[in-house]
């Protein structure tokens, strides 16, 4: 206590000897963007602000990280872990960005992680914490006009003030009342307060599934801050502790732009976590191919580490999306050579933007199957991102979409108390709705039953083998022919000639539903898509499984890939798509279109390729195909390609 207490006489101190400064003006007129569709910023964490206030540092560094990189503008951090910069310094590194013709932002992290390895929060029910917090936003809005609170605004503390305070709330409400209340009246009021121009955007992070417990609030936090902003580091899908999928680093941005449409910032990406160059590039064009307006780069230092191309043997010989030796040689146009200067994370951002520079401007707005999350959901974590990585293009929305045709569901969707009525309404209007074997299982005894009578006992089936298509008419795929393992089901049951199974898992030779069919209304159709109890196991479902499915999810749509999984779609409005591969080996899909385009033009290189026409199967057990032209297309690993459908 004594220490924050004495921080908190620094934040006073140096405020008393700045009032008759107003920095927080930014002078005319303001730099255009270097990049054609997108800014680039970097972050600076207050010890590297402390860092680069001394003399002679700040032009040096500024010529590294500029010679890889175009930079617009930097976030320039006043606080993180009780660390402060005073008035000076902020100013200082403020003034030479300025002068240098980059926009300048200030950030704050408030962590309390100083000797403490796991992540700890302030102590939002601690007076001598809410002033230090208050401190430290007048600080900052004194100097910027614009501030962005990096993705420590959440609450872990239980002490004793914390417990008094909750009462007979949940801890998951009490944490959302109480950052709700520290975002008005700390933060966001505490800087129109001291500048009536500052605006302060809230950077979320990358685990939304677990925002609501620990008082993110996705729901009223948008409308507390001006702006948000979106965490899109994914870093290695095995090796971090949360295991997210590379698709995330798209499909977060499209969901927080649903969240605050117009107002979601931009996408932000660290150098931690990847084992090899590519992880780090391919965040970048993630993020990029969702449309993002600008893209943070975390953090000033890390930039200036020695690039290096890491655990990527396995297709270092390949024409694949990063080419190690042209990133070594790369350097913005209009810049200085590099030189002799060693390569550095600076350039592989600098190559990963130029490159996927060119080929954002030719894609409309994203497309995708309508998905439902409400903001404070929890339920089948991050399901949405593995099927991504299946190549099902996901639109994930924090209201019910009912103007989709097809709405998908995960149960996340369960909490929503009037998710059952919103089913039964979609399927009355004559539409189609997917929901997930964790959905069934979670509206067990809210009127699920009342559509479809299931049994979801907790039984367990290996599955040896699968069968696609009505009355097990298709050849029965066995695990030995396929490759594929063993994978672990729930058992699902159901009333024979009620819903029919289109996709089953096999073992021992007795079938358990995949995907089931039922209707509901005189046009409304309803599927159960049963998950695999380990959502990685969907990579290991042989081909015409998940093709089986995709002619459920992706009718009408109007492009689908059919193909090996962990390569992903992202489709757009103008007739545009990108195929983008995260295997380690070579990749051929086929791309099928609906509509009356014959061809296909790659956006970076310009080749053509000439559609095969559809031709119905005449085999007895094919169930009817929509009628859509089919590309061969190849993609090298690691890497993606861009096109254009064409008449």
């Amino acid at each position: 206590m004594f220490a924050s207490s004495r921080l908190i006489g620094l934040v006073v101190a140096s405020a008393l000897g700045f009032l008759a400064t107003s920095a927080a003006a930014q002078p005319a007129p303001v730099p255009v963007a270097q990049y054609k569709n997108f800014a680039v910023a970097i972050y600076i964490p207050v010890a590297v602000v402390r860092h680069l206030a001394e003399p002679g540092v700040l032009e040096t560094e500024w010529a590294a990280i500029s010679g890889q990189v175009k930079v617009d503008k930097v976030y320039i951090e006043s606080e993180r872990d009780r660390l402060l910069a005073d008035d000076a310094m902020l100013e200082t590194v403020k003034t030479f960005f300025v002068n240098h013709g980059v926009r300048v932002a200030g950030g704050i992290t408030f962590s309390d992680n100083a000797g403490v390895g796991q992540f700890k929060s302030f102590c939002y029910t601690d007076p001598a914490d809410r002033a230090f917090v208050k401190g430290v936003v007048e600080l900052t809005a004194r100097h910027f006009d614009e501030i962005i609170l990096d993705d420590f605004f959440f609450v872990t503390t239980k002490y004793e003030s914390d417990i008094a305070a909750k009462g007979a709330r949940s801890w998951t409400q009490f944490r959302l009342d109480l950052m709700d209340e520290v975002g008005r009246n700390l933060v966001a009021g505490a800087a129109t307060a001291v500048n009536p121009r500052a605006k302060v955007t809230i950077k979320y992070p990358n685990w939304y599934e677990h925002f609501a417990g620990l008082g993110f609030d996705l729901q009223e936090g948008p409308k507390i801050f001006a702006g948000i902003y979106t965490g899109t580091e994914t870093r290695d899908p095995n090796g971090t502790d949360q295991y997210l999928q590379q698709y995330e680093s798209y499909q977060i941005i499209r969901y927080f732009e649903n969240i605050a449409p117009g107002r979601n910032g931009g996408g932000w990406v660290d150098t931690y976590g990847s084992f090899y160059v590519d992880r780090y590039a391919e965040q970048l064009w993630d993020t990029m191919f969702a449309k993002a307006r600008e893209m943070t780069l975390f953090n000033w230092a890390d930039l200036l580490n020695p690039v290096a191309p890491g655990a990527r043997q396995a297709w270092a010989a390949k024409a694949t999306g990063v080419n190690y030796d042209q990133l070594l040689r790369y350097h913005p146009a209009g810049k200085p050579a590099p030189g002799t200067a060693p390569a550095t994370m600076a350039r592989a951002a600098g190559y990963a933007l130029e490159q996927v520079d060119a080929v954002v401007g030719h894609l409309g707005t994203p497309i995708g199957l309508a998905s439902y999350r409400p903001p404070h959901a929890t339920g089948e974590d991050f399901l949405h991102n593995y099927l991504g990585m299946i190549g099902l293009p996901i639109d994930l929305h924090p209201t019910f979409p009912e103007n989709a045709p097809l709405v998908l569901l995960t149960q996340d969707a369960a909490g929503d108390p009037e998710i059952v009525a919103r089913i039964k309404r979609q399927l009355l209007a004559g539409k189609t709705v997917v929901i997930t074997s964790g959905l069934v299982q979670a509206l067990q005894g809210r009127g699920i039953e009342e559509i479809v009578e299931l049994e979801t006992s907790g039984r367990r089936v290996l599955a040896d083998g699968y069968s696609v298509g009505f009355f097990g008419n298709r050849p029965a795929l066995a695990n030995s022919a396929t490759g594929a393992p063993p994978i672990l089901f729930p058992q699902i049951g159901f009333l024979t000639n009620d819903a029919w199974a289109l996709v089953s898992a096999m073992s021992d030779g007795v079938g358990y539903p995949v995907l089931l069919f039922d209707r509901y209304g005189q046009a409304g159709r309803l599927y159960i898509w049963t998950m695999p109890d380990n959502f990685h196991n969907l990579y290991q479902l042989p081909v015409p499984v998940i093709s089986a499915i995709k002619d459920t999810l992706m009718a009408g749509f109007p492009v689908r890939l059919d193909g090996p999984n962990e390569v992903a779609l992202f489709a757009y409005d103008n007739n545009t798509f990108v195929v983008e591969s995260f295997l380690a080996g070579d990749a051929d899909v086929k791309v099928r279109t609906l509509g009356p385009a014959v061809k296909l033009r790659d956006l970076v290189t310009g080749e053509v390729i000439t559609g095969q026409p559809f031709v119905e199967s005449k085999e007895r057990w094919h169930a009817p195909e929509e009628p859509r032209t089919t590309f061969q297309v190849h993609v090298a690993p690691h890497s993606y390609r861009a096109f254009k459908l064409e008449p």
